[in-house]
């Protein structure tokens, strides 16, 4: 128990027919609420921060709140969305388990070159190593790319990648986009496309970005209390359960889901009672939501609920 990486979770997973989800967190409640689910459920899970966020709480400060809490847990500590072999250097000496180089808006050979880079700094310290290649659209944190830009993932490049970088897992570009706002029309991933990586890569840990369901009671909640958010929508959780129970989908990211229920809950009070100062009530109630989002992932989505 206590942080490991990610190379028994990842094939337990694949054995067994469910995924672990990537929650990010920015902050000592975000952690708590994502940890308190894993708790309560007995669920393995990811936590992980973006390069923003590492410059927001500082890696040293995130680096001993998850130690701290996490001792008798399943948990990965994840580098999401490294741009950098330092950044993903800066992650492996400070306790992180994995770490995400993303460099899949370089050419094909030049991912190849930086993510082989970080494999082996890692892999020398026994942290394990997810890279992406294909280009998803949308904008969160730090991450972003054009609709224009954006790429699907080719099979039979990803089974040369990964060949000739040994990354541990590949997070594929199927059609699910960063940000809020994922489809202009009807929802739509390509399980074909999803079908053809597998077949190259049997058996191997693949990962979906940009997975949020952008939950509707939370938007709606959201709203109520003055956040604009029209339009809000995300992957269908029916879609996520098919690519993590009936594929080899191991890892989902998480992110705007949390953001807007943690928006919501401080909204709530803030607005309920505008007499408060006290921040410990709304950042509870932020927290609560973001509880309750994560429960219903493990549970209901990534069927991973008593697999610690």
């Amino acid at each position: 128990m206590g942080l490991q990486n990610s190379k028994k979770l990842f094939s337990d997973a694949i054995k067994n027919n469910y995924a672990i989800g990537a929650f990010n967190f920015v902050n000592l409640e975000t952690l708590s609420a994502i940890l308190d689910a894993a708790t309560e459920l007995n669920s393995p899970v990811i936590v992980q921060c973006s390069t923003g966020a590492i410059k927001y709480a500082g890696i040293e400060a995130i680096e001993a709140m998850v130690k701290a809490k996490t001792k008798n847990l399943q948990v990965i500590l994840n580098l999401d969305h490294g741009k950098t072999f330092e950044d993903c250097k800066n992650a492996v000496d400070h306790g992180f388990t994995n770490v995400m180089i993303d460099a899949s808006h370089l050419s094909f050979e030049e991912n190849i070159a930086l993510t082989k880079q970080v494999v082996e700094y890692a892999h020398s310290k026994g942290v394990t190593v997810e890279a992406e290649l294909g280009v998803l659209a949308g904008v969160e944190d730090e991450v972003s790319a054009s609709a224009d830009d954006a790429k699907y993932t080719n099979p039979l490049q990803a089974k040369e990648f990964v060949e000739r970088t040994g990354v541990d897992s590949l997070a594929i570009a199927i059609g699910t986009s960063h940000g809020t706002h994922k489809f202009s029309g009807e929802a739509k991933l390509r399980f074909d496309i999803l079908s053809e990586i597998e077949k190259q890569l049997p058996n191997f840990p693949l990962v979906l970005h940009g997975a949020s369901s952008i939950p509707q009671n939370m938007v709606k909640l959201a709203e109520q209390y003055g956040a604009t958010l029209k339009g809000a929508n995300g992957i269908p959780e029916e879609m996520l359960r098919e690519a993590t129970t009936k594929h080899n989908v191991v890892k989902v990211n998480v992110d705007s889901d949390l953001r807007i229920s943690f928006t919501a809950g401080v909204r709530e009070i803030l607005t309920t009672k505008p007499e408060t100062v006290d921040m410990r009530e709304y950042l509870k109630q932020g927290k609560k939501y973001v509880t309750e989002v994560v429960k219903n992932k493990m549970t209901t989505v990534f069927n991973s609920a008593n697999k610690a």
